[in-house]
């Protein structure tokens, strides 16, 4: 089956090489960037400013193929592709919870972003925790249950390129 999907905008960053940059958005607290949605969507992002956080959803355009097994930044154990957050995936989606500051007509102003300058968009979703708190009893979060800290000053390095 062949799905079809039509790139929404373009995320702007200050990270122009993959190597160096933060692993995920805890990393990157104040790191500013932009999302230039495309004009003819730009209906869509009315009412967007009422929310402090929104989850965009991008392609992971610099990543070539993908490994089924793979070596975590947080982790020097290797774990299936589906209990990590690495960006090896064989659908390259990549997804993030950042804050928005502004929206200034097809342009949302976020930051704390940890994504790649010149990032496909592909949705933006607004972040609403409410609507998981009854659903999770009993939170897990496999291995990352001793690592997650790290993630705040982990740095992306040429793994997955």
């Amino acid at each position: 089956m062949i799905i079809e999907m039509e790139q929404l905008g373009t995320i702007k960053t200050p990270f122009n090489e993959i190597e160096g940059m933060p692993i995920q958005p805890t990393g990157a607290v104040g790191v500013e960037g932009q999302i230039i949605v495309d004009e003819k969507f730009q209906e869509g992002l009315k009412d967007l400013e009422g929310f402090s956080h929104i989850n965009i959803l991008y392609l992971l355009h610099k990543v070539d193929g993908y490994k089924l097994e793979v070596k975590p930044f947080l982790d020097d154990n290797t774990h299936g592709i589906f209990a990590t957050r690495s960006p090896k995936r064989p659908n390259r989606i990549g997804s993030s919870v950042v804050k928005v500051e502004k929206v200034e007509g097809n342009v949302v102003h976020i930051s704390n972003v940890d994504v790649l300058n010149g990032t496909p968009l592909l949705d933006i979703k607004p972040y609403v925790p409410h609507l998981y708190e009854d659903t999770i009893d009993e939170l897990k979060i496999g291995w990352f249950e001793k690592k997650h800290q790290n993630a705040k000053t982990k740095k992306s390095d040429d793994r997955f390129k």
